[in-house]
């Protein structure tokens, strides 16, 4: 599928297309069978012109399954969902279970997630906030096998339709995305930029967003993701998902938008104006 919004904000990188399949492409990169991966590596890789799958033994990570719409696979996390909630806030040190957990795993883990795991990743106040942060994920698990992220311009809109399409941005780019988000909105209020991982705002944020007012999701805010992927990317790049019909409603509107209009012209060639 071809989009004119490519052109008209000069991408750097494809957007992609979240689709949910029970068949699985060939000659898709995917993680090993219950190997540690970022999600968020084999998004980027779909948007220089790759095709990923995923499935319920290759998700790379418990939030990366989370986030992909496999469930709530925090509770498989070493010593269920309390060790994680220790986890991303305070560590497991001093915790008799999380403790008997940590020395299990030792000879398993590396040494950066031993030390996490111990002492915490500190995204959140307590183990209570996680708790609370767990329960207001849009957490689902989906009816199908697969999560297929593919360029979309692969896609033949015909035969497939994808759930979310997500875009690789710089900052300019971003605020063109989250202008055109509102062009039809009741409410103003179409972009929403929640705490969650890199890959539950690509994935089961923007699913649950396609409601009567969908609305777009800005994401890569996770500082773990942005590590992750800093040498694919580099610093600059924040990502804005859209539920497919708010996609399709965006790609219309586009071309008789303010993007062929003089601002924008000027922005993006750098003819900022000076003020003495």
């Amino acid at each position: 599928m071809k989009t004119v919004l490519s052109d008209l904000l000069s991408l750097k990188y494809e957007p992609v297309a979240i689709l949910w399949s029970n068949h699985k492409p060939e000659h898709a990169i995917e993680f090993k069978p219950g190997k540690w991966g970022c999600v968020i590596w084999w998004f980027v890789s779909a948007a220089k012109g790759k095709t990923a799958v995923f499935s319920r033994v290759t998700y790379g990570c418990w939030g990366g399954g989370v986030g992909l719409g496999f469930g709530n696979l925090y509770k498989d996390f070493p010593g269920g969902e309390d060790c994680f909630c220790r986890f991303l806030s305070t560590g497991n040190k001093g915790h008799p279970i999380g403790e008997g957990v940590a020395e299990q795993i030792k000879n398993f883990v590396t040494p950066e997630f031993m030390q996490d795991f111990l002492y915490g990743e500190g995204y959140l106040s307590s183990p209570e906030q996680v708790q609370n942060f767990i329960q207001t994920l849009p957490i689902i698990d989906i009816p199908y096998d697969y999560v297929i992220f593919k360029p979309l311009s692969q896609v033949n809109p015909d035969t497939e339709q994808p759930k979310t399409v997500v875009f690789l941005v710089e900052p300019h780019q971003l605020s063109a995305l989250i202008i055109l988000a509102n062009f039809r909105s009741k409410t103003m209020n179409s972009v929403i930029a929640p705490y969650s991982a890199g890959c539950q705002t690509i994935g089961i944020w923007a699913y649950a967003k396609n409601g009567e007012e969908p609305k777009a999701v800005i994401g890569l805010t996770d500082i773990s993701a942005r590590l992750n992927v800093k040498k694919q990317i580099g610093d600059n790049y924040l990502t804005i998902t859209f539920p497919w019909e708010l996609f399709l409603q965006v790609e219309k509107d586009a071309p008789n938008s303010f993007l062929v209009k003089e601002t924008w012209k000027h922005l993006t060639k750098g003819e900022g104006k000076e003020i003495s």
